[in-house]
Formats: structure tokens, sequence, C-alpha cells
């Protein structure tokens, strides 16, 4: 993949770029990389898998909305210097549904609905679990997460999917898992895994709306050791969450919801919401104990959908989030393929302080340009920090697609970028640590990258503590998988014999 500064190449041959990794990927592949620019280091070691859309369209019938695809799970997996590649759809009861009848059978959160109209898509209030968003290896178990329903169950070595999971019984048919879960380093000596589930209850007559949350922690073997659900009142659209060691953090976002279009079939759920700037958006602090207290404080109105981390300062909490001014929409009548991004808000690093004793929020600007899926050592999730790692816009561009990883250090503001462009477009950068590392930054940074002129994907890795120099190693597939979203990484190869 060779880079070019980005201002040399126009923005509609660089948008163009990025629209056809948006191609359905129909392949299930399986098989070695074998050809690699620079070395895998020898001491890499596990499996990193990720998950996102793999279909854009049903038998040729285009979806509205990306982020409507059903889910396709990707893993690579490392041993002694080489890699082993896998993809393989998530065969959720939608998705088998809908390959044997050819066609659209179920409406879509973001924006897609079914052919035929209105009339088609009255009153019709189905969800199709997409099964598209994330993805855990947790308890022994592997799991693609879509924040509206149950886990999918996979097996880690073929991806093969096993089923839904309700988790050993806690969750009810159709209860909602959230995608964004966090682990948390250290629990009296070892990790936990800690979730939520979000859900809405619509206010009748003079009700109020109310958003009911449930936290839930796990050991290290899968076991539930926390349970707790808490009624917040208002609209929420929750997708992410900070956590430190005593709260669970969450941002209430100002949005208004109109219900009727989306019963009437006019359009989808989302595309019923709007940002009222006029309303503050709402930190809702809720205890990981469930003795604790609930808090909610005021911050400046924005559209909030992924959080960098969160730290305890003795009175005061601090919490990193990528904030836009206004709810990023495509509209109704709108190609996805052919936005221009130049004229959707921008996402910006911002850190909300909250003084717990005054009840006040202070917000200061961490990242000057557009960013988002922000990432970090792991050993620091829910702790002090210096380094957050951001996929972002090329150096200078404030409104474009991303196209660079990008290292800022939280205590000086200096940058540190691996720029992709003009046609390399990232995905989410995961920190694995080095085995022996002690530094923050002591780490491999990994990311599955489309090139939009190759039409093909690769995995990048990259020194966590110098990424200007350029990737220690590029893993070229043979073929694309469209753009992602989330992935973790473990340190269990789940691959043939190496």
């Amino acid at each position: 993949m060779t880079t070019t500064p980005t201002t040399e190449v126009p923005f509609e041959k660089i948008r163009a770029a990025f629209a056809r990794g948006y191609q359905s990927q129909r392949q299930e592949l399986a098989y070695w990389i074998d050809e690699v620019e620079g070395t895998i280091p020898p001491d890499l070691h596990g499996t990193f898998f990720r998950n996102g859309p793999g279909l854009l369209d049903v038998n040729g019938q285009r979806l509205h909305h990306p982020i409507d695809g059903d889910g396709m799970i990707f893993s690579m997996a490392f041993a002694n210097g080489r890699a082993f590649v896998r993809n393989r759809f998530v065969r959720t009861k939608g998705f088998l549904e809908e390959q044997e009848a050819g066609k659209i059978l179920y409406r879509s959160p973001f924006g897609t609905q079914k052919p035929g109209g209105m009339l088609a898509n009255i009153f019709d209030l189905r969800l199709k679990n997409l099964a598209n968003t994330s993805v855990t290896y947790w308890g022994g178990k592997l799991l693609a997460l879509w924040e509206g329903g149950e886990p999918h169950r996979l097996d880690p070595y073929t991806l093969e999917t096993l089923g839904l999971d309700d988790l050993g019984g806690i969750l009810s048919p159709g209860k909602e898992f959230a995608a964004h879960y966090r682990i948390d380093p250290d629990v009296a000596g070892e990790p936990h895994l800690v979730n939520f589930g979000s859900q809405m209850k619509l206010g009748i007559g003079f009700q109020e709306d109310a958003t009911i949350i449930t936290i839930y922690e796990f050991d290290q073997a899968g076991k539930v050791l926390k349970r707790h659900a808490y009624r917040i009142p208002g609209f929420s659209v929750l997708h992410d969450m900070a956590i430190t060691p005593n709260h669970c953090i969450f941002f209430q976002t100002p949005l208004d919801y109109n219900a009727v279009p989306y019963v009437l079939g006019i359009q989808s759920i989302v595309q019923s919401f709007r940002l009222n700037p006029s309303r503050p958006t709402r930190i809702v602090v809720l205890p990981r104990d469930a003795e604790g207290p609930v808090n909610i404080y005021d911050a400046k109105s924005g559209f909030i959908f992924h959080l960098a981390n969160a730290f305890e300062d003795g009175t005061k909490l601090c919490v990193d989030a990528v904030s836009y001014a206004d709810f990023p929409q495509i509209e109704p009548g709108e190609n996805f393929l052919d936005l221009d991004y130049r004229r959707f808000p921008a996402g910006e690093l911002w850190r909300y302080t909250i003084d717990t004793n005054t009840g006040t929020v202070d917000r200061t600007f961490l990242y000057p340009g557009t960013c988002d899926f922000p990432t970090l050592h792991p050993q620091n999730q829910g702790r002090p920090y210096r380094y957050v790692y951001l996929v972002a816009a090329p150096p200078g561009k404030t409104r474009w697609v991303v196209q660079t990883i990008t290292k800022l250090d939280l205590a000086t503001g200096a940058t540190d970028v691996w720029n992709a462009a003009p046609y390399g477009f990232p995905s989410e950068a995961l920190f694995v640590p080095r085995p022996d590392g002690v530094a923050e930054d002591d780490g491999w940074l990994l990311s599955l990258v489309y090139d939009g002129e190759q039409h093909r994907s690769s995995v990048v890795i990259l020194d966590a503590r110098d990424l200007a120099q350029g990737p220690i190693a590029q893993l070229h597939m043979k073929h694309h998988l469209p753009h992602g979203f989330h992935g973790c990484f473990v340190p269990d190869y789940f691959g043939p014999e190496a």
C-alpha cells in the first residue's frame, strides 16, 4: 500500500475509493497469509477478531445504511511469525431467512426498509438481530455482539455460528446485551468483563420516558457476579460506556424521538431521531455496586457515540469522549455511497471533568481534528492514562474520511501519525502489549485496513511507540472486507497447526 499526501488527490477520488469498501463480500475464505511486507513480530501470539457488516445488499436490493448490514466475523491467528485468516457470516435467524427468500424481509434500525414503500412497512416493528457490531472471547466463549439483542456464540476456530447465547440463563429472549463491553484489568487480582443492556420505556399519558440500564459483571470464567438494573429518566440511545473501579458512566444524548413515522412505515427508527441543542447532554454515573448512589450531571449539548476512557481523580471523575455537534444522519432519500463526508459534523475528542462535590462539568478540547474509535493499553482501562490511539482524518483535515492512525499524548498534546492516504482506510486500532513490555506504549497496534486502489484488505502491524516509522508488517489478504466496527485480541491461538 503506497502512501501519498492527501492534498495531491482530489477528494472525489478518495471518496469513491472509500465507497468501494462498502461492496458486499459473499465469499467465506480461510488461508495462510503468504504476502507480507516487513516481518511479523515472532512474539506476537494470539488471535485478532473483528466484526462488521459483510452484506450491504440482499440479492441486489441495496441496504440504505451500512450499519444495517449482516455481521461477518474476521479472524487472524498469529503463531511463530505466521498468520492464518478466516472470515464467516454470523448465521442469524434473519440472515438465513433473507438468504432463502432472496429479498429483504426485515426493516433495520438505521435506514433500511422493506421494498414496497409505506404499505409494506406499516406497523411492522420487528428488527433483525444483525450481530454485526463487536466480538469478545470471554469465559471460553466467542460471542458476536449487537446491542439490540442477545449475543450469538461462535466456534473460535471455524467461526461457525452455534446459536444465540443467554449467558447461562441471565438473558431472556430478545434481551439487549451491548456491543461495547469493558474489561477491568484488576478486580481483586483478576480481570472482569463489565457490560450493560438498555431498554426504552416510552411514557404513556403524563408519564415520562425512561431508560432501564442493567449492568452485568463477569469473572474470568464467565460467571456473572453482579447484575443491577437502574431506571433513568428520559429517552436514551446508549452505544458505549466507560468504567472506573467504582462507576459505570454513560452519556445520554438530548435526542427528540417521533415514533409516528417509524410505526407508519415511512422511515426507520434512527431516522426519527433529531438532536435538540436546547437541552444538555446528561452524564449518568452508575455504581458498580448496587448500594451506591446514582448521579446525573448536565454537560454541553452534543452527540456522544464512543468513549475513550475514564478515571477517578479524588473527588473528580474524568471521562474522555468523542463528541459531535450534531447527530450524523443519512436521510431517507440519500445514497450512502454518494455521501460527501465533508458536510458531516466532525467527531472531536473532549475531556469531561465532573466535580462530584459541586456537580459541575468542565469540558476540555483534546484533539484538533476529525477522529473516532479511540483505544488504549488494556491495563489502563478505567485508570489514569497518557496515550490514546485514534482513527482520524489526515492532519489539517477537519471533515474528511478517516485515513490515519494517530497516537495522542494526553500529557503534552503531541501526536504521532501513520497516514494510509490516499486510498487506505484504517479501522479501529487494537493495542496488543508486548509480552515483556513495561511502558504504556510498549506494544503493537493491529488494524484492518481497506485499500481502495487494490480493492483488498490488509492487517497492518504498527509499533505503538513510533507510528510515523510506518508498519512493521503489512499482511495482504486475497480479498476485501467491508468497512467494519469493533474487535478484540486474545492471547489464545485459534488457527491450524503453524
